[in-house]
């Protein structure tokens, strides 16, 4: 029988009995595992400046959690569509708290002060987080629908590609309505067979829906708890939003975005979207 290789391990200094693994060259370890390398030699410093390595490392790291975040929405739609909510409410509850790591890293970012920002900002020159296609994709997977928001990505067909296929499929909450609509619930129509591209508007049927449901939490326990999910969620992102707006006044003031925004005008009309309008609705009804 062929032995495998000798196991390498070394004792370990002040920890009597301890022994690490050592001498990596034909194994897999911590660094190749995560791809350390490529990783952490990502960040450029475009300006030079100390501060611009805050900047880039945030924003590198918001990315990260975004694609984290995608992977976890993605793996809930089939539960949604089979009407098996259960396994979906862990998805949920790991993007919350990604959610409130966003929101947190703002705090980060805010020990930046306007002059140390603009000693490097101009190196920007108009790219811009209104850039990202990874936050854009979880818009259009929770039903912020705009078709607009592709045009930034005209230069990158394979991007676009990805935002249209998310664009024209349903978005959670419009499976959220069709699983209703499966559960007896009477919603129009409109809502069932429509324009997947098109942000919904707000729908009297669905509201009276949920009202139902939360009228009788006992009977109807998953779609209630399926449902302060999606208020969580809806909640958590606007939050998100807000200091995001109130981190780029404290920067740049009213200075306009390097994306082409109005900067702090523009995120403060997106404070005001609501992803489901229903479920917020049913409160003044109750």
């Amino acid at each position: 029988m062929t032995q495998g290789p000798a196991e390498k391990t070394a004792a370990l200094e002040g920890f009597q009995g301890e022994r690490i693994h050592v001498g990596f060259d034909k194994e897999m370890n911590y660094i190749d595992f995560l791809q350390l390398d490529k990783i952490l030699n990502a960040q450029h410093r475009w300006s030079g400046e100390h501060d611009e390595m805050l900047f880039v490392i945030i924003h590198q790291a918001k990315e990260l959690w975004m694609k984290l975040m995608i992977h976890e929405l993605e793996a809930a739609f089939p539960y949604v569509r089979s009407g098996d909510l259960r396994p979906a409410f862990k998805m949920f509850a790991r993007v919350k708290r990604i959610f409130d790591n966003l929101t947190q890293s703002w705090a980060i970012l805010t020990t930046m002060t306007p002059s140390e920002y603009m000693r490097f900002r101009d190196k920007l020159a108009r790219s811009s987080g209104f850039q990202s296609y990874q936050y854009r994709s979880i818009e259009f997977l929770l039903g912020n629908k705009n078709r607009g928001y592709l045009k930034p990505h005209d230069h990158r067909p394979d991007l676009v590609a990805l935002l249209t296929a998310l664009l024209e499929r349903p978005s959670l909450y419009d499976e959220a309505v069709m699983l209703l609509a499966r559960k007896g619930f009477a919603i129009d129509k409109e809502c069932l067979e429509r324009d997947w591209s098109e942000k919904r508007p707000e729908n009297e049927s669905v509201k009276q829906a949920w009202i139902e449901v939360y009228k009788d939490p006992k009977q109807y326990w998953d779609l209630y708890e399926f449902a302060e999910s999606l208020v969580d969620i809806d909640d958590l992102f606007q939050t998100w939003r807000f200091r995001h707006r109130n981190t780029v006044e404290r920067v740049i003031g009213m200075k306009r975005g390097t994306g082409g925004t109005s900067g702090v005008g523009y995120l403060a009309k997106a404070i005001e979207i609501r992803l489901f309008p229903e479920l917020w609705a049913v409160r003044t009804e109750l």
